[in-house]
């Protein structure tokens, strides 16, 4: 009884729940496998997956024995040789759904240095199979990470342009911290040195979103992958007006409040998408909202929906503000537009 009762409640980590029906595939030696368990208190909502059979994987990493034996204990799904270009055809894949697919450093094996072109194209052949596949296993709502180093010559994968051709859209894209998994060991898993650690560097996890639209977002992206406002498109911006009566105030909200902590990402995403065409804003806005949530469950344990709700209707006062700040404003626009002499 005190079992269920822990599985019920629900438990955070970083972008993952324990309600989460979450795959791993290329877990190495299953160490991020075990930090969600550990954190989660219970495995019952993980699918552990590995490209090496069992005897592989215990003969490459010292720990995967352990980790395995500890993944059954607390109730986890285990399979090997799973690959992840083909994993959607597997028997016990085929009819799941995920409400995260995540896939931590992808790569191809060392065959040479890694700016060499060939070997990028691997990289990417590999993502793009992986992409493809997990485009189709995901549940609604559900988001497909990618954790990646993001410098050169690695941002040369263009993860966002790979995913867009499997109908997947990037809606964030955050730093990866290794202290954030606490217990996760990263490895080589190739060559001789397989269970040895890679330098990480700058690297982010990439959240992707199934849209069916993905393929129609403009190819104009920043660095990260988040697309930018449309160069077809030019806007001219009203004046703010500073005067203590306008319907939109300079200080509705601040960086410090509690509702820009939360709905930040939400404001900047706003923001940088103005003006945009053929954009999925639907899906996106929707991602958005869906971060803000995990975000406040995992800062705030315990607190439960009642302040989030809390939270939403303040977003919801300052978006009415900011609809009628911008209605008045493009009004005034529209008649100094009319007054203006004409050539």
């Amino acid at each position: 009884m005190v079992l269920q009762q822990q599985e019920c409640e629900e438990k955070w980590l970083m972008h993952y729940s324990s309600l989460h029906q979450i795959l791993l595939v290329g877990d190495g030696d299953f160490s991020f496998s075990v930090c969600l368990a550990n954190s989660f208190g219970s495995a019952s909502n993980i699918l552990a997956s590995s490209l090496d059979s069992y005897d592989e994987v215990t003969k490459k990493y010292k720990d995967a024995k352990s980790n395995l034996e500890k993944l059954q204990r607390l109730g986890a799904t285990i399979l090997h040789g799973v690959d992840a270009i083909k994993m959607k055809l597997h028997t016990d894949l085929r009819m799941r759904k995920f409400d995260r697919i995540i896939f931590n450093f992808p790569h191809a094996g060392f065959h040479g240095k890694e700016d060499n072109v060939r070997l990028i194209q691997m990289h990417r052949t590999l993502i793009h199979g992986f992409f493809r596949n997990a485009s189709g296993m995901l549940r609604a709502y559900g988001e497909i990470h990618v954790s990646h180093k993001t410098k050169e010559p690695f941002c040369h994968w263009n993860l966002t342009e790979l995913a867009s051709k499997s109908s997947l859209v990037l809606i964030n894209c955050v730093d990866f911290n290794n202290a954030d998994y606490p217990g996760y060991n990263h490895k080589r898993g190739d060559s001789a040195r397989c269970d040895e650690p890679f330098p990480l560097g700058k690297c982010s996890t990439f959240k992707f979103i199934f849209s069916p639209s993905a393929n129609k977002i403009p190819k104009s992206l920043n660095h990260s992958g988040l697309a930018q406002r449309h160069p077809r498109v030019s806007v001219t911006t009203p004046q703010l007006s500073t005067k203590s009566d306008a319907p939109y105030p300079s200080n509705a909200y601040t960086e410090t409040s509690e509702c820009f902590q939360i709905f930040g990402g939400y404001f900047n995403h706003a923001r940088e998408t103005f003006g945009e065409v053929e954009y999925d804003i639907v899906s996106s806005v929707r991602g958005q909202l869906d971060h803000a949530y995990m975000k406040y469950m995992a800062e705030r344990p315990g607190c439960g929906l009642s302040g989030y709700i809390s939270l939403l209707e303040q977003l919801l006062d300052l978006s009415s503000l900011r609809s009628a700040w911008l209605r008045k404003n493009l009004v005034c626009l529209d008649q100094q537009l009319m007054q203006a002499p004409h050539f």
